[in-house]
């Protein structure tokens, strides 16, 4: 049995290497699959300095994703969405409702997922910016 359990193992850590993964998690690798173009990569790179807490390099990479001009408008949205979260911890409110505003123009339906929207920080500033942003979308009409 214990034998069986390690071939599993090795095959799935030989199916990873093969496939290209850099990490052992094979839950990111599809990230890192999905990444063929360098605006893809440039947006997976952004996420993941951002979720490692390093702020300036997932900045530097979600403005280089938006400053190409070559990302389509669900990458945008998501570089938008994480420059806003990083504005929020980073205490500077106003430029976290102007990077969820920039998202809500790209695409008027745009929402965090429910994890997101319960933050407690960019959560309640979200739901400001969606609702005024709703408010103007639906008085244009």
């Amino acid at each position: 049995m214990v034998f069986r359990i390690q071939k599993v193992i090795l095959g799935l850590l030989i199916g990873l290497v093969l496939s290209g993964c850099q990490s052992m998690n094979p839950f990111s690798c599809n990230a890192s699959r999905a990444a063929n173009t360098p605006t893809d990569k440039k947006l997976n790179y952004g996420v993941l300095s951002y979720e490692e807490g390093n702020y300036q390099a997932s900045i530097t990479a979600l403005q280089g994703v938006l400053e190409t001009g070559l990302s389509g408008k669900p990458e945008q949205v998501k570089a938008y969405k994480y420059l806003a979260f990083i504005q929020c911890v980073s205490g500077r409110e106003a430029m976290c409702r102007d990077y969820f505003k920039k998202a809500l123009e790209i695409d008027p339906g745009f929402n965090l997922d429910s994890a997101e929207a319960g933050h407690p920080i960019w959560g309640p500033i979200f739901r400001s910016v969606k609702s005024k942003h709703s408010k103007l979308s639906y008085g244009n009409k």
